[in-house]
């Protein structure tokens, strides 16, 4: 840490992780001005969010393999170029189904360099120096995420949607030359040296990854186009098959392949695992509906600007940066369950706070509160979820879990963009009408609050304490 090389290559990490991460959220903000300006209905606009989670989720076990693979500064350049050069091609885009297009480019990009930029931590510090690059890693990137509905808002209102996209450009620059400077190239040698065995498979698992993917689109497909399609309409209804199909291959793929796997079912015979990943899809489902629906509600019925919604979901972000540590450690304590249980009860309470707000509502007191206790429920969740899905397994199984529980998160946000319009009756460009927004918005948050219980109640029940284990 004391180095250039160090410092150059955790600059590397954070920045490349901070694109990634801002465009998870600043897009979302940018949703009313983009689809006024492409003419999108709520399905390009649920695409344009789903698009990106979708190969995301699908390729970031993949991408992680890759890397150890071929080189873990090689992959994680392609990453950067990759999502750039598909950044570059959603802000130029004049059509929705370009921006998808490009959308769904930028995920497979993400895929890469997502798993990179903390791998590359992880091969090049001396042991005694990672918790610290890691931890300035984490810090650094959650400021980013906390930054980024703000410097999108920002630009969204004084310049255009499309330079939330530019933005990736200049820092993606800083990346390449960060890394070619002093990122060394680093690689799993057992890998390379066991060409054939069950190790190598296990690592790179092309078959499991797309069918994965092909099920993740299946299913969204069949949602997003239902409410326009019907769901007995062949498109919708061959997708959901499509999507059964490529699930159930998926399983019989990965079972057949045992520990070699990409994802080995074997480690769903911790029911801790498999409770804590069921309470995952939960609260990131309700986070990922929640952020769609409040950002656009802000803008198009309580008629606040686009930085003045990105300023408003700050609190959020920032209590989670600063609480997570603290939840990490009173988790190590008492165990997991207790804040598990608790915290999504809280963000529950905080979205039927937000439920009530309406036009012309005051920040301080309608939207504050509600934002806060979402943020504050959250951040009840985050670092103990991490923590025990890590502790749920053998250590020997340690990346594969991690890079499931993330794939987990966005599968949730992914389910929930896809099916909450189809539930709440949004559709068309419903959005943009004050009276039909407002009862979907209204609809879709009782619906998430109502995810967020149901995990409090999985975590009360099947949650305990989990082993310590080898």
């Amino acid at each position: 840490m004391s180095t250039a090389a160090g410092r150059g290559t955790l600059a590397a990490a954070v920045l490349a992780s901070g694109m990634a991460f801002l465009d998870t959220t600043v897009v979302n903000v940018a949703l009313p001005r983009l689809g006024a300006d492409l003419d999108a209905s709520v399905s390009g606009l649920q695409w344009t969010v789903n698009g990106y989670l979708l190969t995301l989720a699908a390729f970031v076990l993949l991408g992680g393999a890759l890397g150890d693979r071929f080189g873990r500064r090689r992959v994680f350049l392609l990453g950067v170029l990759w999502f750039t050069g598909a950044s570059v091609l959603c802000g130029l885009a004049l059509r929705t189904d370009w921006l998808i297009a490009a959308r769904l480019l930028q995920g497979a990009g993400a895929a890469l360099l997502t798993p990179g930029s903390l791998s590359l931590l992880q091969s090049s510090f001396h042991p005694d120096e990672r918790a610290k690059a890691i931890g300035v890693w984490s810090g650094l990137s959650g400021v980013s995420t906390a930054l980024g509905p703000l410097l999108g808002g920002w630009l969204i209102d004084a310049l255009s949607w499309r330079w939330i996209f530019f933005l990736n450009v200049p820092l993606a620059v800083l990346v390449v030359l960060a890394a070619l400077r002093w990122v060394p190239e680093s690689r799993d040698e057992s890998t390379s040296r066991t060409r054939g065995t069950g190790e190598r498979g296990r690592r790179f698992d092309v078959a499991g990854a797309l069918l994965g993917a092909v099920a993740l689109a299946g299913v969204t497909y069949a949602l997003v186009d239902a409410p326009g399609r019907g769901l007995q309409s062949p498109p919708v209804a061959g997708a959901a098959v499509v999507a059964v199909l490529a699930a159930v291959a998926f399983v019989l793929v990965e079972r057949r392949r045992g520990e070699t796997a990409m994802l080995p079912t074997g480690l769903f015979g911790s029911q801790l695992f498999s409770v804590l990943n069921v309470f995952t899809v939960l609260v990131y489902a309700a986070l990922g509906g929640f952020t769609f629906f409040i950002a656009v509600y802000l803008q198009n019925v309580v008629g606040w600007s686009a930085f003045v919604t990105g300023l408003a979901l700050v609190p959020m972000t920032l209590l989670l940066l600063v609480g997570s540590p603290v939840a990490g450690a009173l988790s190590a304590k008492i165990g997991p369950r207790l804040l598990l249980t608790v915290g999504p009860a809280l963000a529950a309470v905080g979205l039927l706070l937000l439920r009530e707000v309406g036009p012309g509502a005051s920040y301080w007191r309608q939207v504050l509160p509600g934002v806060a206790l979402f943020g504050l429920g959250l951040t009840m969740v985050v670092a103990p979820l991490t923590a025990s899905v890590l502790a749920a397994v053998a250590d020997r199984f340690a990346g594969v879990a991690s890079g499931f529980n993330n794939a987990a998160s966005r599968v949730g946000g992914l389910l929930a963009v896809a099916a909450l319009p189809l539930l709440v009756g949004l559709s068309g460009t419903g959005y943009a009408q004050p009276t039909e927004l407002t009862a979907a918005y209204r609809g879709a948050l009782l619906w998430c609050a109502g995810l967020l219980l149901a995990g409090a109640a999985i975590a009360a029940v099947f949650v305990h304490r989990p082993p310590r284990e080898g």
